[in-house]
């Protein structure tokens, strides 16, 4: 690897410190710091003992730029999930997130996958216009928030979310 060329691979489990450190710094600019914490919870060490060969790593010699945890449905052969992407705030808006996103569909495609969801907060008009970008489609939900379908209490009481669907072409 060169040392300022960023190469992307698969994620392993001694990655874990490094992302939740890269959260911490990455978000630390727009949440508390007791905020970053808690969105790192969404990033337990599991995901990568049990996802890391669906899950991407964008790195360089200075370390890690990019991630995108992801993994496929074990209760059914045709969907994959987008759970976490983070982008080292130097390099968004500059193809990072959509380079993960495309080599995270042509894995699930490889895999059989023909469908890829994922999940955002109703207040993250980035995320949303992103997502929608990428091709994906919000699913209905049980009210609309700013024209955005959403679904309620989606991950517990007050945390609402809108779902997206992408189909992929095999």
């Amino acid at each position: 690897m060169t040392d300022r060329i960023p190469v992307l691979r698969r994620a392993r489990v001694s990655d874990h410190g490094a992302l939740v450190g890269c959260v911490h710094r990455w978000w630390g600019d727009s949440r508390t710091p007791a905020q970053a914490q808690e969105l790192s919870l969404l990033l337990p060490r599991l995901f990568l003992q049990f996802f890391s060969g669906t899950s991407l790593v964008l790195e360089d010699g200075a370390g890690i730029k990019a991630f995108l945890i992801g993994f496929h449905a074990a209760d059914n052969d045709h969907e994959a999930y987008i759970h976490f992407v983070g982008v080292d705030p130097e390099l968004r808006g500059q193809g990072t997130a959509r380079r993960l996103y495309t080599a995270f569909f042509r894995q699930a495609a490889e895999a059989g996958r023909t469908e890829v969801r994922a999940i955002t907060s109703p207040r993250n008009a980035g995320s949303i216009a992103f997502h929608r970008a990428m091709g994906f489609t919000p699913e209905a939900g049980n009210r609309e928030v700013g024209g955005v379908p959403v679904h309620s209490d989606y991950d517990g009481p007050g945390q609402d979310r809108v779902c997206f669907r992408r189909k992929l072409a095999l």
